[in-house]
Parts: C-alpha cells; sequence; structure tokens
C-alpha cells in the first residue's frame, strides 16, 4: 500500500492517500515536493524550450513519463507536467502557470483516465486528450487502459500527430 502524508496547512487541503494501485515512484526534488500543493508542477523537463508537453494526473504520469522518454530518445524536447489539483494550479499567478505551461508551446497533450473535455482548458483546441468519453464500461483494468488508448504508443501516436 502507497500512502502520502500532506503537511497540515490553512491553505492547502491535508490528506492521507491510500492506494492498492501498483504506482511507479517518481523521482522529485524538494522543490517539486513543495510544488505539489501549487496543483501542477514540471515534473520531467528538457534543455531548452520544449516542443511538446504532456499533463497527465494520477496513475497516468507513469505512462507520460514512459512517453517522454521514448520521445526524448528520438530527439524531441518534451516536458512532463504533473497536475494533481486542476483548481489549486488555476489559483497561481499567471507567472508560475505560464513557467510551467507556456504559451507558445501548443504541442500538448493531457492524459487523463477521467473526463476528457475538461482537459481543453489545459492543451487548447488543436491540443490532445488521451481521456474517456464513456462511462459503464467493464473489464479487467488492463483491457479498458487499451481499449480507451491509455498506452505509452498511443501517446507516442498523438506526438508524433503533434510534431509532424
Amino acid at each position: 500500500v502507497a500512502w502520502k502524508l500532506a503537511i497540515e496547512r490553512k491553505d492547502a487541503p491535508t490528506a492521507l492517500i491510500f492506494s492498492r494501485q501498483n504506482l511507479a515512484q517518481q523521482a522529485r526534488s524538494a522543490e517539486q515536493v513543495a510544488d505539489i500543493a501549487k496543483g501542477g508542477y514540471i515534473l520531467k523537463d528538457c534543455a531548452g524550450k520544449p516542443e511538446l508537453i504532456l499533463i497527465a494526473t494520477g496513475s497516468e504520469v507513469e505512462l507520460a513519463v514512459k512517453a517522454a522518454e521514448q520521445l526524448t530518445a528520438e530527439g524531441k524536447q518534451v516536458r512532463v507536467v504533473s497536475m494533481p489539483s486542476t483548481d489549486a494550479f488555476d489559483k497561481q499567478d499567471a507567472a508560475y502557470r505560464e513557467a510551467v505551461l507556456p504559451a507558445d508551446v501548443t504541442a500538448r497533450i493531457a492524459i487523463e483516465a477521467g473526463i476528457a473535455d475538461y482537459w481543453y482548458k489545459y492543451v487548447g483546441l488543436n491540443g490532445k486528450i488521451i481521456g474517456m468519453t464513456t462511462f459503464g464500461e467493464s473489464a479487467p483494468a488492463g483491457e479498458l487502459f487499451k481499449m480507451f488508448g491509455f498506452t505509452v504508443e498511443n501517446a507516442l501516436e498523438k506526438a508524433n500527430e503533434l510534431l509532424a
């Protein structure tokens, strides 16, 4: 069981979170850990200006990191943004939001196992979203993830479409 205890603050939620999922732990610097409270932060960055930004939350962060690793190996400049709380991110000042999601980087993909349409706010009309558009499917999680495109291969395909 993985768990994380958020430090109690009057201006941020406090939580003890348990997960039965076998999630890969992402290495984070002290600054990144502090930035979690900002709702969205740069988890993996490239040298220089990114060509593509992958935005993910929860278990989909691992998928975004794996896709970014492959794209980077192909010579692409890719940034991975972990966005655990869009509400908290939206409350940050414009300079911080711009530093994380620069307006001039329009090649963006959001990866979220929840409702897809909401993420257009962060990827723009030309961005891509890997998300669900239906409700009520029942099958083992691995099969559903493949069915809905929650795979590294699909993320790479969408990234290559944006970068073409």
